[in-house]
């Protein structure tokens, strides 16, 4: 193998793929990117064999073949070479020299033979849309998804192809986050499927803000293709709860809030919580929100915040990063919260198919 390819691209390929890389393993092959070179391109492979990341990135190729080199020591080599262009060239014993302008190094490799294959799924059903929009869709649940161990199916987002829409979940049984946006689809591709946290991050991080995304997923996988890239990876098997019944109905009052107003005074009262005691109260009264919370041993803040609101004064306490999140990831100027009383469920909502609903905490 012997190629020339700008380093620039390298780099950004090298970007694509690197986070997929084990920090852990018992495989030595499992720290290191697939190289190969074939036609007028390099295509770099990382897998930890739940996960993997494949990126083509143009180049010169004056003889084909395939390695494996660490991954991120390549990438901390790249990064800080001086010259426009890299020549890689694969030598005796799985070595590879690296050449750029006056600099060179020579980095031990393992036989690409060693690589595992990329799986892929067999009889795959086909969605397509806008990455933008799918981006967007991650961004407004993502965060309300599960760390917990003890209840795996929640450690991701629920992705139901049903009804000709695209519904995106994430709870982790104190909050849960939902968007929904229409898709053409054939009725024999309805299915639900929970792409783990791990995917969806990466996901977030590699989408672009143009072009097309094709999806294909069966049982035990989904498979990503953009921007000449391919992100293959395990879902989480099992039967994700019913979402549906733990949304309210309806609600007594439905307030209108200005989403950066509010952000910024939560922002600035959870300053004095602390991970033990973060029980902030929301008071709507007539025409102001006021934010409060006092935590024993730190101290008490307090923020107004107008709004426009004539019904009757509620009192609810809520964990203030909790109600910071969806105002965080939504670009809506004015939001709306639906309540009832201070020990039920409150809901966010904006002029879009979304919805956040937050269990209270309970205080004295």
């Amino acid at each position: 193998m012997k190629v020339k390819v700008e380093r620039t691209a390298l780099i950004a390929g090298l970007q694509v793929v690197q986070n997929v890389v084990s920090l852990r393993s018992t495989l030595p092959i499992l720290y290191n990117v697939l190289i190969e070179a074939e036609k007028d391109c390099l295509t770099l492979t990382t897998t930890d064999l739940d996960m993997s990341v494949r990126c083509i990135v143009k180049a010169d190729i004056e003889k084909t073949g395939a390695t494996t080199l660490p991954a991120r020591r390549l990438f901390n080599i790249i990064r800080e070479l001086g010259d426009t262009h890299v020549e890689l060239k694969l030598e005796d014993n799985h070595s590879t020299s690296v050449s750029c302008g006056s600099s060179f190094f020579k980095i031990m490799g393992m036989s690409n033979e060693d690589f595992p294959p990329m799986a892929a799924p067999e009889g795959k059903s086909g969605y397509r849309m806008e990455q933008a929009a799918f981006k967007e869709m991650l961004r407004k649940t993502h965060y309300a998804a599960s760390t917990e161990e003890t209840r795996y199916i929640l450690n991701g987002v629920l992705m139901s192809f049903k009804d000709g829409k695209l519904t995106m979940v994430a709870t982790d049984g104190r909050r849960l986050a939902l968007v929904e946006q229409e898709l053409d689809f054939p009725k024999e591709a309805e299915t639900d499927m929970v792409l783990p946290s791990k995917a969806v991050n990466e996901l977030l991080h590699t989408l672009s803000g143009e072009g097309e995304l094709n999806i294909f997923g069966e049982k035990n996988r989904m498979v990503f293709e953009f921007n000449n890239i391919v992100m293959s990876t395990k879902l989480i098997e099992g039967s994700y709860p019913n979402y549906r019944q733990v949304i309210p109905p309806e609600c007594d009052e439905r307030i209108a809030v200005d989403r950066e107003g509010l952000l910024m005074a939560l922002r600035r009262v959870s300053l004095v919580t602390t991970d033990k005691s973060n029980a902030t109260k929301l008071t709507f009264a007539k025409n102001k929100l006021v934010v409060t919370t006092t935590t024993p041993d730190v101290g008490e803040a307090r923020e107004s915040v107008p709004i426009k609101y004539a019904g009757k004064q509620i009192s609810v306490a809520f964990n203030p990063e909790y109600v910071m999140d969806p105002l965080k990831n939504l670009s809506n100027d004015e939001l709306y919260f639906e309540l009832t009383d201070d020990l039920s469920p409150g809901v966010v909502k904006c002029d879009m198919p979304f919805l956040y609903v937050l269990m209270p905490i309970r205080i004295s």
